[in-house]
């Protein structure tokens, strides 16, 4: 049985002049259903479905678009993040974000990151 149980979610980090443009375009035009909000007025972020069991982030920031576009991480749902980030740090890449519990939203997660082979930042997302 397989480590990884999907894609959690998809992260796109806009600029804060294309953040509402950026909520307009998913949850207006393409009626993506917002999951959940936090953050603050000046960093507003959310969580809207893509329809089955993922999600796109979306991030307030006020950083320039990187010249790799706004896509910030991929997160893979799984509840194995201890045991992936022991594999991932045996392997040799870098651990960006230690395991740790967090609430996001009102919910129980535990969360980790790592830098993928082409400098990719993957996170690992167990919803509790």
């Amino acid at each position: 049985m397989g480590k990884i149980n999907g894609v959690h979610h998809i992260a796109l980090k806009p600029t804060k002049e294309q953040y509402g443009k950026t909520v307009e375009l998913y949850t207006g035009l393409l009626g993506m259903e917002v999951k959940m909000k936090w953050g603050d007025p000046e960093y507003p972020c959310m969580m809207v479905s893509c329809g089955d069991n993922t999600c796109m982030e979306i991030l307030g920031s006020d950083a320039e678009i990187p010249a790799g576009g706004p896509l910030a991480h991929i997160a893979f749902a799984t509840d194995k993040v201890d045991e992936i980030i022991a594999l991932v740090r045996q392997a040799g890449y870098q651990i960006t974000k230690e395991p740790a519990d967090l609430e996001l939203g009102g919910k129980p997660i535990r969360i980790a990151f790592f830098m993928g082979p082409t400098n990719e930042e993957v996170e690992l997302f167990w919803e509790k």
